[in-house]
């Protein structure tokens, strides 16, 4: 969430780095500050209520304690005025403050200077690139027709048992997920994350506080009797281990890595695009988390970059790093990266990872703040990256390390999985 001062005090900024992401904000940024100079009137008023308020209880009792009682019972009935001016005016102060906020939750982070201006995933900027694209044997198949042919990914299995987009894993390919969810943890814990466990679902407060509400209320799993949310990202609950925190600059940066399933409705996803591992309800993922000092932040961003591109080498994955467009990033970002491995099947770029700095938008939301050597309290930054997920990274290994006689398994995951192919 966007600060209130910042935002009042540079309307202008505000509104030409929102028309990055294609959002004409001029009447929500000027509604919001005139809703926050009411709500500050309003206080403003309130306060100075309750100031006489208490300057008359004080004159009460002196002039009790002097014995004129008639001069005391005048005071009483202005006091009581004041209180009933007091209340009104602290419910309006509720009700301005929570039209304040209900409006600040529209808008989005602001982009970061080096965002590229555009509209949609064609506008996005390639940055890098890496690997040689295999050329597979003739007769080589997509991912979905690799998994029936070895018996390792049932989808019609877990159509029947919950419906479309929550597969069921078999033999090596269980192996070969279990393999990759152990080999990402261990990538990251070496690397300095540390390792947590959360509970797949989270109430309103957490999903407020990372941006998931109300942006992505639809697509989300709802249990309504107990009002929690099945998470869409591991993102959710580790970044609100830190909710209403306040951190000493001596204990950042913290870095958090967690392995989750996540959860995602994807309402009115359909297409060949979406086949097999291409998108799912239900599908595995490691995350990492960095709470960091705000200078830092960047340079850390960079770090979590150069992270994901060493498993992606390990892997031996032809891969590229698009930094997003306004127009493609999500509603939190202020800079995101995408990482996508070559499906040499499908002939086509999935994303398998986004790393992405939120700057202090989860931070204002969280109440996520840290105390400088300064003693003064600052909110911090915050940063997450996938690492990665699982399902376009299995797709893109049986596609592109397929042979005629059987999948090859990476060297780095054989250790993990117990076996070489898939035969």
């Amino acid at each position: 969430m966007l600060q209130i001062a910042f935002i009042r005090e540079n309307q202008e900024k505000v509104i030409k780095a929102l028309a990055k992401r294609n959002m004409d904000a001029k009447s929500v940024v000027e509604e919001v500050v005139k809703l926050d100079e009411t709500r500050r009137a309003t206080q403003v008023e309130l306060d100075s209520t309750l100031a006489e308020s208490n300057k008359l209880s004080k004159d009460i009792g002196e002039l009790m304690k002097a014995g004129e009682k008639a001069k005391a019972a005048i005071l009483k009935e202005k006091t009581v005025l004041l209180k009933e001016k007091s209340k009104e005016l602290a419910e309006k102060a509720e009700v301005f403050a929570a039209n304040l906020l209900e409006k600040l939750y529209t808008l989005p982070n602001l982009p970061a200077d080096i965002v590229p201006e555009g509209k949609s995933a064609d506008d996005n900027l390639n940055v890098f690139q890496e690997g040689d694209i295999p050329v597979l044997h003739e007769g080589a198949q997509p991912h979905w027709e690799l998994v029936k042919k070895y018996d390792i990914i049932d989808f019609e299995l877990g159509n029947k048992i919950t419906g479309a987009g929550f597969p069921v894993y078999k033999g090596k390919g269980a192996k070969l997920q279990r393999a990759l969810i152990n080999y990402f943890l261990d990538k990251n814990t070496a690397a300095g994350y540390n390792e947590v466990q959360v509970p797949h679902m989270v109430n309103e407060a957490s999903a407020y506080g990372t941006g998931q509400l109300p942006d992505k209320e639809g697509q989300m799993y709802h249990d309504k009797t107990d009002d929690l949310y099945l998470i869409p990202t591991a993102e959710v609950p580790v970044t609100n281990l830190f909710r209403d925190v306040i951190l000493t600059e001596n204990e950042l940066p913290i870095l958090t890595t967690a392995y989750t399933p996540c959860f995602r409705r994807e309402a009115g996803s359909y297409g060949a695009h979406v086949r097999g591992l291409n998108r799912l309800h239900q599908f595995d993922k490691v995350e990492i988390v960095r709470i960091e000092h705000p200078e830092k932040s960047y340079e850390a961003l960079d770090g979590m970059v150069e992270h994901v591109k060493s498993i992606l080498q390990e892997l031996k994955l032809p891969y590229r790093i698009l930094r997003l467009c306004g127009g493609d990033m999500s509603f939190t970002s202020a800079l995101t990266y995408d990482f996508e491995v070559y499906s040499t099947a499908q002939e086509r770029w999935l994303e398998i990872s986004s790393v992405s700095n939120f700057e202090t938008f989860q931070a204002n939301r969280l109440k996520l703040r840290f105390k400088g050597k300064d003693g003064k309290t600052q909110l911090a930054h915050t940063l997450n990256g996938s690492s990665l997920a699982l399902p376009r990274v299995l797709a893109g290994i049986l596609e592109n390390y397929q042979t005629a006689e059987g999948i090859v398994i990476p060297e780095v995951l054989r250790p993990y999985c117990g076996f070489d192919v898939i035969d």
